[in-house]
C-alpha cells in the first residue's frame, strides 16, 4: 500500500526519509484556520486529521499522513510569526520559561475505514535570552516559517536551556509514536524496514 504525506514541511520530509520509508508527497491545501477558545491539543488534532482527510478523498488505496506543529506559552497559541517584529516578541515572551510544543497527528486509510488522530507533547525551556540575542536569531532568518518563531534543529538549539520529551516531536514529527501506529494499525515495522540497512 501506498504512504503520502499530506504536508509540505521540509522537516517532516527529512524525519520520514530518515526512516527509509518510500512515501509521495501531496500538500493538502486546507486553510489552517483556529476556532475561538479551542483546546491547544483538540486544535492540532483537528487540523492534522483536516489535512489527511483532504489528501486522502483523492487518493484512495493510500495510508496518509497529516500533522500540524504548535506552540504553547502559558495556554496562548503561538503560530508562525508574520514579521520580524511579530517574531522578537514571540522569542522575548519565551526567554527563561518554559513552553509546550504540541503536534497532531492523523493516519488515515479510507480503504478499510481507518482514522486515526492523536497529539504528542513535549517540554521546551529557553534560556534567559538578551534583545541582542533575540534580535541576531532573528537576522539568520531561520524564524520564518516557524511555531514560535524557532527552529530547534538549526541555530535555534542555541535558545534551549532542556528539552522533556520526544526531540522529534518538538522538530515537527513525533517519529517514535508515529512507529507505533505504522506498527499497530498497518503492520509496518520501522525495523523491519530498515534491519538490513546498515550491514
Amino acid at each position: 500500500m501506498k504512504i503520502i504525506l499530506a504536508s509540505g514541511s521540509p522537516r517532516r520530509k527529512e524525519i520520514l526519509e530518515n526512516m527509509n520509508l518510500k512515501f509521495d508527497i501531496i500538500k493538502s491545501s486546507i486553510e489552517e484556520t483556529i476556532i475561538e477558545n479551542e483546546n491547544p491539543k483538540d486544535l492540532v488534532k483537528r487540523l492534522s486529521y483536516e489535512k489527511a482527510f483532504d489528501v486522502a478523498k483523492k487518493n484512495k488505496g493510500s495510508i496518509v499522513i497529516g500533522s500540524d506543529t504548535i506552540v504553547v506559552l502559558e495556554n496562548q497559541i503561538l503560530g508562525k510569526p508574520n514579521d520580524k517584529k511579530e517574531a522578537f516578541e514571540m522569542l522575548k515572551n519565551m526567554s527563561g520559561k518554559e513552553h509546550s510544543v504540541i503536534t497532531g497527528i492523523s493516519m488515515i486509510y479510507l480503504d478499510e475505514n481507518k482514522e486515526i488522530k492523536d497529539f504528542c507533547v513535549s517540554k521546551v525551556k529557553f534560556k534567559e535570552l538578551s534583545d541582542k540575542d533575540i534580535n541576531a536569531y532573528i537576522e539568520t532568518g531561520e524564524y520564518k516559517d516557524k511555531a514560535g518563531a524557532y527552529g530547534i534543529q538549526g541555530i535555534g538549539s542555541i535558545l534551549v536551556e532542556y528539552i522533556k520529551g520526544d526531540y522529534f516531536n518538538i522538530v515537527g514529527f513525533p517519529i517514535s509514536y508515529a512507529s507505533e501506529i505504522f506498527k499497530n494499525e498497518f503492520g509496518i515495522n520501522l525495523f523491519e524496514i530498515n534491519k538490513n540497512r546498515f550491514i
